[in-house]
């Protein structure tokens, strides 16, 4: 889950860890990778891939928006990122530390994290055994978000 108060020693730790779960499942740790892992970490926003590439122009003005999106791609695929299923067609990404929920804005579009554990503990129907293995439980609502219904 983003927190928007990282402190520089847990980003670097995170950023530690990073490098490890890279090392131990094969993932060239390249510089590029490394810088978009923290800028991604670094955010509170969920933000899409242009938005993350924007900001990482500033560090790193010879980074490529293709390149952002084939690296967000491959972090998505080896379980380091995850991207949030939203109806708009821009894929919105985070890091996941802990296991949550999100609530979306239809009209500003802001995301917010929320956590639920009485659904992350519920006992599925057994047709969903029967289906075959579950590895994670999501909820994405969707709805006005207080700014947005105090404006209308």
């Amino acid at each position: 889950m983003n927190v928007s108060h990282w402190t520089e020693q847990q980003i670097e730790e995170l950023m530690q860890n990073f490098s490890a779960v890279c090392r131990r499942i094969g993932l060239k740790l390249t510089h590029q990778r490394t810088e978009i892992y923290r800028a991604l970490l670094s955010s509170i926003d969920h933000p899409s891939a242009e938005a993350l590439h924007k900001r990482i122009l500033i560090r790193i003005p010879s980074m490529s928006l293709d390149t952002v999106y084939r690296t967000l791609a491959t972090l998505e695929q080896h379980g380091l990122i995850e991207r949030i299923k939203t109806v708009e067609s821009q894929a919105r990404f985070e890091v996941v530390l802990t296991p949550h929920h999100h609530l979306i804005c239809c009209k500003c579009k802001q995301i917010m994290d929320f956590r639920w554990p009485d659904l992350d503990h519920i006992t599925l129907p057994a047709v969903v055994g029967q289906w075959g293995r579950i590895d994670s439980k999501t909820v994405v609502m969707y709805g006005i978000c207080k700014q947005c219904a105090e404006t209308d």
